[in-house]
């Protein structure tokens, strides 16, 4: 039976793309929102995705990959060269 909408809770998970230091990509890392926000905002998610790797490397017996950088997924980057007006337009 389908579920009905609206049942999904909005906002539960805050998603993030991944890059390692081999130049690999994951998307859509899951992150649970209540870990997120305050003083800190995203830094939290990059101890929460690390721990993740940790998990995945133990169970196929692989070892984790070192992350390069993580950001939110969607969010756009920002051209430091470019000033922070012209950006939004």
């Amino acid at each position: 039976m389908p579920k009905k909408p609206g049942t999904n809770p909005k906002g539960e998970f805050a998603f993030f793309d991944v890059v390692y230091e081999d130049g690999s990509q994951r998307s859509n890392r899951r992150v649970p929102a209540e870990l997120l926000g305050g003083l800190d905002k995203d830094k939290p998610a990059l101890g929460y995705i690390i721990e993740q790797d940790r998990e995945i490397a133990e169970k196929s017996g692989r070892p984790p990959l070192a992350i390069k950088s993580i950001r939110r997924t969607g969010a756009k980057d920002i051209d430091p060269s470019k000033p922070y007006r012209a950006q939004r337009q």
